[in-house]
């Protein structure tokens, strides 16, 4: 029996940089973070005791005798190159809901190749495990998703990302104390919209602008570095931290028609008005959850603002994927 615990992650500035029609010829840079709230996979291998094969549990639960009947994409795709023979049992849970805007899709692709490498006996390290979830995501699956989700659920923690070429990635943690980070998670605030969306579905019509928005990817690109910047300095109020989320979605909003709605717009500058300084929708947008950064002295004001949407606590977190279970079963 395996149990991996994959964490969902936060995106704050340079999204739309790490789609490989980008980066692959402009190079990437992002800067997010995982949070604690997590996607969790049981797997083991099935006793074989009944007539099916393959036992899969989501949202639907299959029942199969052959890995191409699955119809979860990422399970049977994940489990062709495992090249895993023997017959399987994966239970899904989560702590927040699927096509939200937090990276769920990869997280959970992460989390069950976690479980698989480990059940098969192989132990990898993080960007092996990265880019495997990168590989089946994008090669095997072809969806149109870009690259820091993987990385960010694999590695865990406050990063700055970049993305050069096809495989290349490099992660940077934030160093800043620990001081600042506490102030900068207390600035944040997170609400669930209501509002379903597919990632796959509102980035492809950003992916087919990408030649056209040239200019504010490149401007999206750098202000991950004058986030950095804020962060590093003792100089500067942390508050210019939102004030340039502001900006960057004025630009993401731009990169595509399907980034936002026109009721995403009045809830956003709801929340202005009460007091924040700058947000974002979270992924792709379209919907899912949105993130504000806010004073905590007018957080009061501006969840009252927002009081019909549910908020999400949160904190930073800094582990990544982790096996929390590993116990060895006897082969029958």
């Amino acid at each position: 029996m395996i149990i991996s615990r994959t964490p969902f992650r936060i995106s704050f500035f340079g999204g739309g940089t790490d789609y490989p029609v980008w980066y692959r010829d402009n190079g990437g840079t992002v800067l997010n973070t995982t949070i604690n709230r997590y996607c969790y996979i049981n797997c083991r291998f099935l006793p074989p005791f009944f007539k099916y094969k393959y036992r899969i549990r989501y949202t639907l639960r299959e029942e199969l005798q052959n890995i191409s009947e699955i119809r979860h994409p990422s399970v049977r795709e994940c489990l062709k190159y495992m090249r895993i023979d023997r017959g399987i049992e994966m239970v899904h849970t989560s702590d927040l809901p699927a096509r939200s805007g937090i990276g769920s899709s990869s997280a959970f692709t992460v989390g069950f190749l976690n479980t698989l490498y480990a059940l098969s006996g192989r132990m990898v390290g993080k960007r092996n495990l990265a880019a495997s979830a990168i590989y089946v995501e994008q090669d095997i699956l072809g969806e149109n998703v870009g690259s820091q989700d993987q990385v960010a659920a694999a590695f865990g923690g406050l990063n700055r990302i970049e993305f050069n070429g096809k495989e290349n990635f490099f992660v940077q943690p934030v160093t800043v104390n620990q001081k600042k980070i506490t102030e900068l998670q207390n600035h944040f605030l997170l609400f669930f919209t209501g509002f379903p969306r597919t990632a796959s579905e509102v980035a492809s019509e950003q992916i087919q602008n990408t030649c056209s928005r040239t200019a504010e990817l490149r401007a999206m690109k750098e202000m991950v570095d004058e986030a950095v910047n804020i962060l590093n300095s003792s100089g500067q109020n942390i508050e210019d931290f939102g004030q340039l989320l502001n900006e960057s979605w004025k630009l993401k909003r731009s990169l595509s028609s399907r980034v936002t709605t026109s009721e995403i717009d009045e809830m956003y500058a709801a929340a202005l008005k009460a007091g924040a300084l700058g947000g974002k929708l979270c992924g792709a947008g379209g919907g899912g959850f949105m993130l504000l950064f806010v004073p905590p002295r007018k957080q009061r004001l501006a969840r009252q603002a927002l009081k019909r949407l549910l908020h999400v606590p949160f904190r930073f977190e800094t582990l990544g994927s982790q096996i929390i279970l590993y116990a060895n079963e006897e082969p029958y």
